[in-house]
């Protein structure tokens, strides 16, 4: 073999190698960026999905095998499961569960526009399948008696203004503690999960024979589909998005930081 033969075939190796490593960085490159579009987008609300379908399903099963009349069971079911999944799910998505906790977290400006959908989506999603799991867990007739852990107590009380009204109060209570204790940097604490789970408990201890103490369209969602139970619905809708635009002006003009603030920053 010639010099010069020899001189080519390492210049042919070298400009392969040298291809190749263009060809390596893309690949890379393209992986990252699959890696940081899930991480930033489906991962939460996959996040959301889950943790949404458990604490439905804890709730949902607290209240229909509640065994007496009271509402300690569903109270300490709920703030224990939420307080837990929050910590759990919220290095991921901020554990919100909840349609009016997300919407206001992203008016006070704790979230991206583009997951606003996608979150309540999953939420509602999974309202759906964890109220459908606590209704094949018990038999039909203790399920029949509850409507699926439906919310009938307006239903049974007629009040619709004081119903509305502590769905309002209750949501505002539950969102100003949730933007305070996890969005707004002034107050940020790292007791936020066991401060929300607490608020739900006290809630419900507090207005549960008002409204249900519900503060979570999903909540009352999944389980009006499993048990095909829509009387009233409506006040579970405009009490706790009510309640949510409160805390989001309160947050907005007085308490935030000034970031969060609109005036005098």
């Amino acid at each position: 073999m010639s010099g010069s033969e020899s001189k080519t075939e390492v210049l042919m190796i070298a400009d392969a190698e040298m291809g190749e490593v263009p060809a390596k960085r893309d690949k890379i490159t393209t992986h990252k960026k699959i890696c940081t579009i899930f991480e930033q987008y489906v991962q939460p609300c996959l996040a959301e999905l889950l943790g949404t379908t458990l604490f439905i399903f804890v709730g949902c099963a607290s209240v229909i095998g509640n065994v007496g009349d009271g509402a300690i069971q569903p109270a300490v079911a709920h703030g224990l499961a939420l307080a837990v999944l929050i910590i759990v799910f919220g290095p991921i998505s901020g554990g919100h569960f909840n349609p009016v906790v997300s919407l206001s977290i992203y008016l006070c400006g704790g979230m991206e526009l583009p997951l606003l959908v996608p979150y309540v989506l999953a939420q509602m999603s999974g309202g759906m399948i964890g109220a459908g799991l606590a209704k094949s867990i018990y038999p039909s007739t203790m399920d029949t008696a509850t409507l699926g852990g439906a919310f009938n107590t307006v239903a049974m009380t007629g009040n619709l203004g004081k119903a509305t009204l502590a769905e309002v109060m209750m949501t505002l209570i539950l969102t100003m503690v949730v933007c305070m204790g996890a969005v707004n940097n002034q107050t940020r604490s790292q007791w936020a999960p066991f401060c929300i789970g607490l608020t739900v408990t006290a809630n419900i201890l507090a207005g549960g024979v008002v409204s249900g103490a519900c503060m979570n369209p999903a909540r009352a969602f999944g389980p009006a589909v499993a048990a095909n139970y829509w009387n009233l619905h409506w006040i579970y809708w405009v009490g706790p998005t009510c309640g949510a635009l409160l805390t989001v002006s309160f947050i907005r003009f007085l308490f935030g930081d000034q970031k969060i603030r609109v005036v005098l920053k």
